[in-house]
């Protein structure tokens, strides 16, 4: 299972102090079929905890997932700043997720040397 983060969402973690082990603890709830909600079309939102807070008041995230293959981060958004994402940007994330989900390992290669996408080290984040 390889776990990603887009441009945007990297930014975002890092402004709200998200860190890599938080995203890859919400996708291995997933991998555990622990879903918070299926938006369908290979998308999924998953809770992600506050430093030093749970995840019911934390931020939400946007992923595009398939079990035990890819997890891209797309989105996040703190709960108390916003309710959801609105159908517009619903069927955007869909686009991309179907985008994202079937690359293949050059187009994923070239995504992460061109600064699109930034791997997940797994193992790094369980030395930390």
């Amino acid at each position: 299972m390889r776990t990603f983060k887009t441009k945007w969402l990297s930014r975002f973690a890092r402004r709200e102090g998200i860190a890599d082990k938080s995203l890859q603890e919400a996708i291995e709830r997933a991998e555990r079929g622990l879903i918070d909600a299926d938006l369908g079309g290979g998308l999924i939102k998953q809770r992600v905890a506050r430093a030093g807070r749970g995840r019911s008041g934390g931020y939400r995230t946007i992923v595009a997932y398939r079990a035990k293959q890819r997890a891209v981060f797309l989105y996040g958004f703190a709960k108390n700043e916003r309710d959801n994402i609105g159908p517009d940007e619903l069927l955007t994330f869909r686009s991309i997720a179907a985008d994202l989900l079937a690359a293949d390992s050059a187009r994923i290669a070239e995504a992460i040397e061109n600064g699109v996408l930034q791997e997940i080290d797994h193992d790094q984040e369980k030395d930390t």
